[in-house]
């Protein structure tokens, strides 16, 4: 009888509306989750992509002004970020309402933006877009592990908090967005298979 190498398979994720600060928030929970996981030496990649990731969503869905007023946030506002690790991968994944795909831009020596797309493929094994049947995309990178060990266990695992400002509304978008993002851990389980 062999016995086979037990696959790790890790998953977390969350919900903002879709405006600036979600950003800072999404790299919060990735700090938070990757230092969970053990996989510190991870964070500052993985903070880099999602950064890049949660601006492109928000940019393409959600609310661009550096004040808005709650008023302002609807129910379609939304974007979803979500932490996957299968054996020696770190999936950073993005989900956004918008039917439309990212774009690399073209570079010039003063150009203040649209580096995004570059960064994530300088910094992945490899990135892509999944349409889920849920609805929307989700735009994902995966990051190559190293050192690494499953978390311990030895410390109480506290919920992901979101602060009421950036909370995602309750709605369809937000619906979508679970449904999108457990759709992913699935098709993860299924590559275990």
């Amino acid at each position: 009888m062999t016995m086979q190498t037990p696959h790790m398979l890790l998953a977390s994720n969350i919900r903002f509306a879709a405006m600036l600060t979600a950003v800072g928030c999404s790299r919060m929970f990735i700090r938070h989750v990757l230092r969970d996981w053990n996989l510190s030496d991870h964070i500052d990649a993985a903070e880099l992509v999602v950064s890049e990731l949660v601006t492109n969503a928000v940019k393409s869905t959600g609310l661009t002004d550096t004040e808005p007023k709650w008023a302002d946030i609807k129910a379609h506002h939304i974007v979803g970020v979500q932490l996957r690790v299968i054996d020696t991968s770190l999936y950073v994944e993005v989900w956004d309402r918008s039917p439309v795909n990212p774009v690399k831009q073209p570079q010039a020596d003063d150009s203040e933006g649209g580096r995004g797309l570059f960064l994530i493929e300088a910094l992945s094994r490899r990135w892509g877009i999944h349409r889920p049947p849920a609805g929307g995309k989700i735009v994902w990178a995966e990051l190559e592990l190293s050192n690494l060990t499953l978390p311990t266990g030895d410390h109480p695992r506290l919920p992901h908090r979101v602060p009421t400002a950036v909370r995602a509304p309750e709605g369809r978008a937000r619906e979508m967005a679970t449904t999108a993002l457990m759709e992913r851990v699935l098709v993860g389980l299924r590559s275990l298979a």
